[in-house]
C-alpha cells in the first residue's frame, strides 16, 4: 500500500452508523439502544428508520447491558452504543454477569476510545477498555483502523453468535483500507511485506505503522504492516509467520501498555516462537486534554516512536 496525502478522512464512528442503518434494512432483529449519546454515536439514522427497533436508555448503562442481555432470550440482537468508557469501565460488572458469563449475543459498540477523544480529556479517554474486555471469556474484541472496516466489520458482527466488543473513535482519520474487502473476526490483514521487522497495529494506530514503514524505507528497512483488527481471538498464525520472516516486532496500540495488543503479541511469542517486543502505547499514564494528533504526539504514539522503536526492536535480534 503506497500512502498519499489525498486520502479521504472519515470517522470510524461513522462507519458504525452507516453499517448500523444498513443492518436494519437487511435484518428485523437488529435492535439498537443508546445511553443518551445518539448523535456522538452516529445512531441517529437508524433510530428516525426503526424507531420501533431503538431504545434510548438515557444516563442508565447499566440498565441499558441488561436490557440487551434481555433481548437476545428472545432472538433479538442487540447492539449497545455509548462512550468507550461507559460501555466497559463503569458496566463491567453488567458485562461480566450478565453477557459475558452467559454468553449472550450482544454487541457492545464503544465509540471515543483511546487519546484521540481529544478535548474531553483523561476522564473520558479511556485506555484500559481492551484489556478489560479481552479478560472476559467468550467476548470478542474488535478495534478496527478505519472508516471502511469498521462499516465493515459492523456487519460481520450481526452474523457471529456471542458476545462482541467493538472500540471505534471520534475523529476523522484517513481511510484507506479498500471498501470492498470482507472482514474476518480473527483474521489479521497484512497491510505492506517485509522482511526486517514485523510492526502490528490496531485502529488508529495502523495509519501511523505505515507512515512509519514509509520513513524506515527511507533507511533502508523493510518493514512489515499488519493489521490486527481483531484483537481477542489472536491471529497467531499471522504472528509468527510474519516473525519466521523478520525476527522481531513493534506493537502500537492507542491504550494502556498493560493489558493491550502489546501483551497479546508478547504472550502469544513467548510460547511459540520468542523474539523481541517493543510496545508502543501509552505508559501508565491517564490522558489529558488536548487536540487529538497532539496527545498521539506527546503519549509516544507518533511515527517518530514508531520508527524509534522498530531500530530498537532490530538491534536486539
Amino acid at each position: 500500500m503506497t500512502l498519499t496525502s489525498t486520502v479521504e478522512k472519515k470517522s470510524t464512528r461513522d462507519g458504525f452508523g452507516e453499517a448500523l442503518l444498513e443492518l436494519g434494512h437487511k435484518n428485523p432483529n437488529v435492535i439498537a439502544l443508546c445511553a443518551d449519546l445518539t448523535g456522538s454515536l452516529k445512531m441517529d439514522a437508524f433510530a428516525k428508520a426503526f424507531p420501533e427497533r431503538f431504545i434510548q436508555a438515557g444516563i442508565a448503562e447499566a440498565n441499558m447491558m441488561g436490557m440487551a442481555a434481555g433481548l437476545t432470550i428472545g432472538g433479538k440482537i442487540p447492539f449497545t452504543g455509548t462512550f468507550a468508557n461507559f460501555s466497559t469501565g463503569r458496566v463491567y460488572d453488567q458485562i461480566r454477569q450478565s453477557i459475558a458469563y452467559s454468553n449472550k449475543n450482544v454487541k457492545i459498540c464503544a465509540s471515543h476510545a483511546g487519546l484521540t477523544l481529544g478535548e474531553d480529556g483523561a476522564s473520558h479517554q479511556i485506555l484500559e477498555d481492551i484489556g478489560l474486555m479481552k479478560m472476559l471469556p467468550n467476548m470478542v474484541v474488535i478495534n478496527p483502523c478505519d472508516f471502511n472496516q469498521t462499516k465493515a466489520a459492523t456487519l460481520a458482527i450481526a452474523e457471529y453468535e456471542g458476545p462482541v466488543y467493538l472500540r471505534f473513535g471520534r475523529p476523522g482519520w484517513p481511510n484507506f483500507s479498500p471498501s470492498d474487502e470482507k472482514f474476518e473476526i480473527g483474521k489479521a490483514v497484512c497491510m505492506r511485506e517485509g522482511h526486517d521487522v514485523s510492526i502490528f497495529a490496531t485502529g488508529h494506530m495502523v495509519w501511523i505503522a505505515l507512515k512509519a514503514a514509509d520513513e524506515l524505507a527511507k533507511q533502508g528497512v523493510s518493514a512489515e504492516i499488519i493489521d490486527i483488527h481483531t484483537i481477542k481471538p489472536l491471529d497467531e498464525d499471522a504472528v509468527i509467520a510474519s516473525i519466521e520472516k523478520t525476527g522481531c516486532a513493534v506493537t502500537a496500540e492507542e491504550h494502556s501498555v498493560y493489558g493491550g495488543l502489546g501483551d497479546s503479541i508478547a504472550q502469544c511469542l513467548g510460547r511459540k516462537h520468542p523474539a523481541p517486543v517493543e510496545i508502543v502505547a501509552v505508559m501508565d499514564h491517564f490522558g489529558e486534554s488536548g487536540k487529538p494528533l497532539e496527545l498521539l504526539s506527546k503519549f509516544g504514539l507518533d511515527t517518530p516512536d514508531v520508527v524509534a522503536a522498530a531500530i530498537q526492536s532490530m538491534s536486539r535480534k
